[in-house]
């Protein structure tokens, strides 16, 4: 009877620790996604001197004193990428793979679906080599919003509507600024082409999120720099006709050719004044 109590005990005991256990298919990646969040909280938690030593090898008097004044940095741009992958659970399966060494903090899928994959204020590995402005390390200042679509197509209504939900929100906790809503290609424009000429970048702006073009469009003056206008935007000119590119598939879209038609200028004209008041 004793061994009988024993082995009901322990397979009750089992059977609530299965209870509690993570399931479904990314049971395992979550479960790896806390270990690793628990340890960037013992990464917080610590509290000690600086170990400093001088020139002569000697220990520099150090004490830790805990200031009272702080809270988490938050991201204040959002970067909008295509996934140029065949489906939602490829994506997926790609950010919960060490191999990749690739990450977004959201993917919309096809259906409107939202995927949040990475707590807002971590660091999240989307924006690879870049540059905005003075900023070289976009993955440090940013959240990463992966949409479903290979760069071929059209995106589709419900993921434009879930994209718009996911920006509001995002806009309104961060307070991020409306000229903070750019594209992948916008700070890596050597490298990608995301999200590309289908992107409604101007349904973005009347929503408050980026800017885009005036209807009515003045000539810019006879001393107009485009270079410089590109530059004071955000645009990274050191290879020029690679921001020009970039430059026209978010803000012309009808053309990607890497020189400047008298339309073009209008455009950049108009929309530099937007981003440098």
């Amino acid at each position: 009877m004793k061994n009988n109590y024993y082995i009901l005990l322990l397979i009750s005991v089992v059977a609530a620790f299965s209870s509690c256990s993570p399931k479904g298919p990314y049971a395992l990646t979550n479960k790896v996604y806390k270990h690793q969040t628990d340890s960037v909280v013992k990464v917080i938690k610590q509290a000690q001197p600086a170990m400093l030593v001088d020139s002569a090898g000697a220990a520099v008097p150090s004490e830790w004193v805990g200031t009272v004044n702080f809270n988490l940095r938050k991201p204040n741009y959002v970067i909008i990428h295509f996934t140029a992958q065949d489906s939602i659970q490829q994506t997926l399966k790609t950010f919960t793979l060490v191999r990749p060494q690739v990450s977004a903090h959201y993917v919309v899928a096809k259906d409107g679906k939202v995927f949040h994959m990475l707590n807002d204020y971590l660091r999240a590995w989307h924006a690879g080599i870049s540059k905005w402005g003075s900023i070289s390390d976009m993955n440090s200042c940013s959240i990463g919003i992966e949409i479903d679509n290979n760069g071929n197509e059209p995106f589709n209504e419900a993921q434009v509507k879930s994209l718009l939900a996911l920006l509001a929100q995002l806009k309104k906790v961060y307070n991020i600024p409306t000229a903070n809503f750019i594209g992948h290609q916008d700070i890596a424009p050597l490298r990608k082409p995301d999200p590309g000429p289908f992107f409604p970048w101007k349904l973005l702006a009347q929503k408050g999120f980026g800017y885009w073009s005036d209807e009515l469009l003045e000539l810019p003056p006879d001393n107009f720099d485009y270079a410089t206008a590109l530059k004071l935007i955000g645009y990274d000119t050191s290879n020029l006709p690679a921001a020009i590119t970039a430059f026209k598939r978010h803000f012309v879209q009808t053309d990607d050719t890497p020189t400047m038609t008298q339309l073009d200028l209008n455009i950049l004209y108009n929309v530099y004044r937007k981003y440098t008041p």
